[in-house]
């Protein structure tokens, strides 16, 4: 028999714009009204049961997917049917065996030095003590580094792929969270401007699948996906190709790329945890630097969901029973908001996750389970270089002013003022004293 959480009782669209319109807002202040579980009842996904008990997500990410599937709907909506994100079953299982290699061990040793010099070329346009936002720098060190990681060198059809991209991620991220119109829309609406936009990738991608011959001098993402075979000898269809390679471009380089941004919005208004971040660097360390990065995650989590679709009649959920066909939506900002979990949480401290790694079921902006992002330690390398770039050829100079706002860009929440930052290039001299002081901390 059903058993579920009270929630809001508002109509649909109130809650979702309350609750999906008011980045760490909303959704927070449903935790304090009702508790770590209720229900919510929103656009596209319907009733749904929101959760942030750490034991009922261990057993959600651990539970069969035969029995809790992916969410329903996904982000496959809008990059495609092969995607990871639509896949099901035995299908997802058989494409992630073949995605998991090309971002683990050696090769993601090798794709190192492409984010560094991505990183290196775009920093060096940086501005000398003058604000600006990080945010389109990010964008364009990661979308670069993924798109040489995904096609090796450089071209003609990497040069479109660069300009295309954004727009595609942009308009993307507007309509993903809408219902999508079972017919054809003209091309001036957002569906049809995406529509348009997806005929143009899938093109480009067609060519350069077509020019994919020389497998054996290259050694990039997109020629091990044309090699690879499922255990049947098959090889993965052009389409399935070109939606993963979408899932990867365009969901993997925003959700980086914001991190990066906020990792430097908190960062400035730590100067003491700034100062020990370049003492470490320059002694070589780099244990409270893959620290910061996991705590920026924790409190400044760009994705706020994951979830999965109930498949079974009254699936029993911790305190719950769930009824078939609910979604079951894990809020991370909630997690990793909970006291419980995180002593003092709102306060931004590296320390916690110095020489110690977070549990994956309380802390999870990569999601969890089956589903945990393929490209979690592609990210998590890149995260780490950009930032150890920055810190070896730039001062990043604190500041006293408030936090950033959160602002929802449709998929993510980035900082409102895209992580506002101030820099010296460490070359060029000492950075004016004032910019030495010890500042208060703020949350």
């Amino acid at each position: 028999m059903t058993k579920l959480p009270p929630g809001p009782t508002t109509p649909r669209f109130v809650q979702a714009v309350y609750a999906l319109t008011q980045p760490n807002r909303g959704i927070p202040r449903m935790r304090e009204r009702y508790g770590d579980a209720f229900t919510v009842d929103v656009p596209v996904f319907g009733n749904a049961l929101v959760i942030s008990d750490p034991g009922e997500i261990r057993q959600l990410f651990q539970t069969s997917s035969d029995i809790a599937e992916n969410v329903e709907p996904n982000l496959g909506r809008i990059l495609g049917p092969g995607s990871m994100f639509a896949l099901k079953g035995e299908a997802h299982r058989a494409q992630r065996k073949l995605l998991v290699p090309p971002f683990h061990g050696r090769k993601l040793a090798a794709f190192e030095r492409i984010v560094e010099d991505e990183a290196v070329r775009e920093m060096a346009t940086w501005p000398q003590g003058t604000p600006f936002p990080v945010m389109p720098s990010t964008m364009r060190i990661t979308l670069n580094a993924i798109l040489r990681a995904v096609f090796g060198a450089e071209g003609a059809e990497f040069d479109e792929l660069r300009d295309l991209l954004p727009e595609m991620v942009r308009v993307g991220s507007r309509i993903v969270s809408l219902p999508i119109p079972g017919r054809p829309m003209p091309r001036w609406t957002p569906w049809g401007r995406y529509r348009a936009l997806r005929r143009e990738y899938d093109a480009i991608i067609d060519r350069l699948i077509d020019k994919a011959t020389d497998l054996d001098d290259r050694d990039d993402v997109l020629s091990m996906l044309v090699q690879s075979r499922y255990d049947d000898g098959s090889a993965m269809a052009r389409s399935e190709i070109a939606d993963q390679l979408l899932a990867l471009l365009a969901a993997g380089h925003e959700t980086t790329a914001t991190t990066l941004a906020w990792t430097v919005e908190r960062l400035r208004r730590r100067p003491r945890i700034l100062r020990d971040l370049v003492r470490e660097h320059d002694e070589g360390g780099k244990a409270l630097r893959e620290a910061s990065i996991i705590e920026t995650q924790r409190v400044r989590p760009v994705i706020d969901f994951v979830g999965r679709n109930i498949r079974v009649d009254d699936f029993e959920l911790g305190r719950w029973v769930v009824p078939k066909g609910y979604n079951v939506l894990v809020s991370i900002a909630i997690l990793h908001a909970d006291p419980a979990v995180f002593p003092n949480p709102r306060a931004f401290d590296p320390s916690r996750f110095v020489g110690t790694r977070p549990d994956l079921y309380q802390w999870i902006p990569f999601g969890g389970g089956t589903r945990r992002c393929i490209g979690a330690a592609f990210a998590t390398m890149e995260m780490n270089v950009v930032l150890r770039t920055l810190l070896r050829d730039h001062t990043l100079v604190p500041t006293s002013e408030p936090s950033e706002r959160w602002h929802s860009r449709g998929v993510a929440s980035a900082p409102a003022k895209g992580g506002l930052a101030v820099v010296y290039r460490r070359t060029a001299g000492a950075v004016p004293s004032s910019t030495e002081s010890t500042m208060g901390a703020q949350s």
